[in-house]
């Protein structure tokens, strides 16, 4: 018996499409869902070092949902690198102005911290509303 490990071509030809309609879903466990199938984990020939993972068209990004009090208490920080360019804004903020960064950011927070989790990412596609213009891959509904 042999052990059977993918290589970069072999899952570049089986890459599926995704979407996920995020309306009313909890963020951290669609996150979680959606950073499985970048990965791979969700396919028979999953392979560590290899990526094997899909592609996933997010829409209806603004519509997302926080547990608790998350919605008040919850900041993103960014430092430019600065004095002084420290800024801090709620998870309110974000979901207003920047509703992509949201999903995006809770996502690449839970792939590899790689030259691999930066390739998985450029597989998640972010849209804050119900359109998207990846039609021509004839994505696959993806419920959570």
């Amino acid at each position: 018996m042999k052990t059977f490990m993918a290589v970069k071509e072999y899952a570049e030809k089986s890459r599926r499409w995704y979407v996920v309609d995020a309306t009313d879903k909890v963020l951290g466990r669609m996150a979680t869902r959606i950073a499985s199938v970048l990965m791979g984990k969700t396919n028979p020939y999953y392979t560590p070092h290899v990526d094997t993972g899909d592609f996933v068209v997010v829409v209806n990004a603004g519509k997302v949902k926080l547990t608790g009090d998350k919605m008040n208490q919850k900041v993103y920080e960014e430092y430019s690198g600065y004095h002084g360019g420290k800024k801090l804004r709620p998870v309110g903020v974000m979901l207003e102005k920047h509703s992509e960064r949201v999903i995006t950011l809770a996502v690449r927070r839970m792939l590899p911290r790689s030259r691999l989790g930066r390739a998985m990412l450029k597989k998640l596609k972010v849209y804050a509303g119900p359109a998207h213009h990846h039609q021509a891959q004839q994505p696959i509904q993806f419920d959570i």
